[in-house]
């Protein structure tokens, strides 16, 4: 027995969200008294025997090009017989894109039980009872699951990383597969910013900046602090800011260190986006803004008098 874990990639590199969930999965291979293994598909540079770090004792790797995109349905059949193989009773995912789509298909497959988008540690005193978020982030749910394959999606930065000195070992695995039914010819890849989905200090904007001219009140202070930068739904749909950085209920969902919120109201649509924030600071001139029952932090004041102030406070504070 045994506890798998899906490692996504990107252009070559392992995600972040990734070694959050090898974390986990070793976490809880330490906690059955078993070890956690990891499966990566496509072609990746990093140094995989740095998974060792994370509790990871072998990673397996099907390093083929045309597995360079992500096809679901072709993903799904080489991590069954990856799980298959080593006997995995776990298999572990990050709650993202790629863990969405292959982790139902994976589910039917193996005949496992699922719980999508954990934030806990599975609860074994009684069974297997894992700890998820529901109704848009409003409630949790503790979902026991009975079968003997276990599948779960941990959502991004809800589980701390915990390094170790190990090195794993990085062994090729061999299996047949179909051929991708659908071939990407072409993609247009944001570079030069920080992903939402990585990010884990987010400045966010929102209709209170009046217009997309005074956007610097975003930008200056991402770049000070190296944050991604994001929006609201209505700044995106009048094409203020591009629709990637749209977070909330039909956009990104994002779970960073700091939200930092400018000119939001807080609408519901937009804090299921982003109530999973460890830390929510919102700036507006209306105290009577929803956003500020969900706030950690606020500011009741116009953005275009405490954002200059806030800016160059930070700016003193990186220059010291």
């Amino acid at each position: 027995m045994s506890v798998l874990v899906f490692l996504d990639q990107s252009d070559g590199h392992i995600k972040k969200s990734s070694f959050e969930a090898a974390s986990y999965a070793a976490k809880i291979a330490e906690l059955t008294g078993t070890n956690a293994e990891a499966i990566v598909l496509g072609t990746v540079t990093d140094e995989l025997s740095i998974l060792g770090q994370y509790g990871i004792s072998t990673v397996h790797t099907v390093a083929n090009e045309t597995l360079n995109q992500i096809d679901a349905q072709v993903y799904t059949q080489i991590i069954a017989a990856a799980a298959t193989s080593i006997n995995a009773n776990v298999v572990v995912f990050s709650n993202n894109f790629s863990g969405k789509a292959i982790a139902p298909r994976l589910s039917v497959r193996l005949k496992a039980g699922l719980v999508a988008g954990a934030v806990a540690l599975p609860d074994l005193s009684n069974g297997f009872v894992v700890k998820k978020n529901v109704f848009s982030g409003k409630a949790f749910a503790h979902v026991a699951i009975n079968s003997p394959i276990k599948i779960i999606t941990l959502n991004p930065n809800s589980y701390s990383v915990v390094l170790g000195t190990a090195s794993a070992t990085v062994s090729t695995f061999t299996t047949e597969f179909d051929a991708a039914k659908v071939q990407v010819t072409d993609s247009n890849k944001i570079i030069g910013e920080v992903p939402l989905s990585e990010a884990e200090l987010v400045i966010s904007g929102g209709r209170g900046l009046k217009g997309p001219e005074n956007w610097g009140l975003v930008t200056d202070l991402a770049k000070l602090l190296g944050a991604a930068t994001a929006c609201s739904r209505p700044v995106a749909d009048v094409d203020w800011r591009p629709h990637h950085e749209h977070v909330g209920q039909t956009g990104l969902a994002i779970a960073p260190n700091l939200y930092f919120a400018i000119g939001i109201s807080g609408a519901i649509q937009h804090l299921a986006g982003v109530n999973r924030s460890k830390v929510i600071v919102v700036i507006n001139k209306d105290p009577e803004a929803p956003f500020f029952k969900a706030a950690d932090y606020g500011i009741v004041g116009d953005a275009f008098e405490v954002m200059p102030k806030i800016i160059e406070a930070v700016r003193k504070l990186k220059q010291a």
